[in-house]
């Protein structure tokens, strides 16, 4: 929605509109009241002599300080206008990347959960009733039916404390993720993780060059564009080495060298940056940065997803061999004592 209308007042200032017209252009044919509301708002402020940037940053929920700096970098150039094609193509490429993670690891979730929901219903209403019968056999069961028993026993006997156990976890982890620590231990290890950790890092990275480019196309200064940037990488660790380089390039370093150091950043990325430094197109090369990134997560969550689904489907296909085969053994064994 942002992107959207971002480009909308962009084309009408193009074809000459004051900006309190176009604002109210975009009041008139937006559907959505909340936003009605707050585009009036924003319009008023303006109308009252407050710059655009300003009136946009009394609404922080609605327009993200990226936005603002951008805006307000735009109104110092005179250049409005380009700012806001700018920001409209960053918002809905920031967009279609986190739709496409999003979407590949949508399939392997619910894939995962209903087929663990049907072992547990199998395990705790169907399996009983079959194997009372095998209860009463005075031959040794099978170990596949021993073990399914003592499972759906387990189930039946303990499923209220399992329950609980498993909502208090589930409640203990987010109230840690809640915390500034907890958050940081989470995200480190999850840049630890085989292939989900890769698919982490090269997201932020991509998210850290285009916002970077975006910004210092825009006239922003290096240590402001750092200090914004850092905070749409979704990741505490990352942050945090973006945060020292920071310190660094204010005391007087480049920026690819403190990065480096960090160890958190791939070699081709310090290093198309210190060519970027060097050759004074440090703009062009973080955006080159970004999208080489976003095609390497598009190829690496393609691959993991054709990799993923597959394997899910073998491993519940045992599953569910393993459940049938315990039920089937011992039907033969009675077949073959009867004979």
């Amino acid at each position: 929605d942002l992107a959207l209308l971002t480009r909308q007042l962009g084309t009408l200032i193009v074809a000459g509109l004051p900006l309190v017209d176009a604002l109210g252009i975009l009041i008139e044919q937006s559907a959505d009241r909340k936003c009605q509301s707050l585009l009036a708002d924003v319009r008023e402020q303006v109308r009252g002599g407050s710059d655009f940037s300003t009136a946009l940053g009394n609404f922080p929920e609605a327009f993200p300080s990226l936005y603002i700096h951008m805006v307000r970098a735009g109104e110092a150039g005179g250049v409005l206008d380009h700012i806001l094609f700018r920001l409209a193509d960053f918002l809905e490429k920031q967009q279609a990347l986190k739709h496409k993670v999003t979407n590949a690891l949508l399939y392997p979730a619910v894939l995962s959960t209903v087929g663990t929901l049907i072992v547990t219903l199998l395990l705790t209403f169907v399996v009983p009733k079959i194997t009372t019968v095998f209860a009463n056999m005075h031959e040794a069961l099978p170990w596949p039916t021993v073990v399914l028993m003592a499972m759906s026993r387990f189930l039946n006997d303990h499923w209220l404390l399992l329950l609980v156990s498993t909502a208090a976890s589930a409640a203990a982890l987010q109230r840690m993720a809640g915390t500034e620590t907890g958050r940081a231990a989470v995200d480190r290890w999850l840049l630890r993780l085989p292939l989900l950790g890769d698919i982490v890092r090269k997201v932020a990275v991509a998210r850290l060059a285009a916002t970077l480019s975006t910004m210092l196309g825009s006239g922003v200064g290096l240590l402001q564009a750092m200090e914004i940037a850092k905070r749409v990488m979704g990741n505490r660790t990352l942050e945090s080495a973006v945060a020292q380089a920071q310190e660094s390039v204010r005391e007087g370093e480049s920026l690819a060298e403190p990065l480096r150091r960090s160890g958190e950043f791939p070699l081709l990325v310090t290093h198309m940056i210190a060519v970027g430094e060097k050759s004074g197109e440090l703009e062009s090369l973080l955006q080159r940065i970004a999208l080489i990134f976003e095609a390497e997560v598009d190829r690496v969550v393609t691959r993991a997803t054709s990799l993923i689904e597959p394997i899910m489907i073998v491993v519940m296909g045992v599953v569910v061999l393993f459940i049938v085969g315990a039920i089937l053994l011992p039907i033969f064994q009675m077949g073959q004592m009867i004979r």
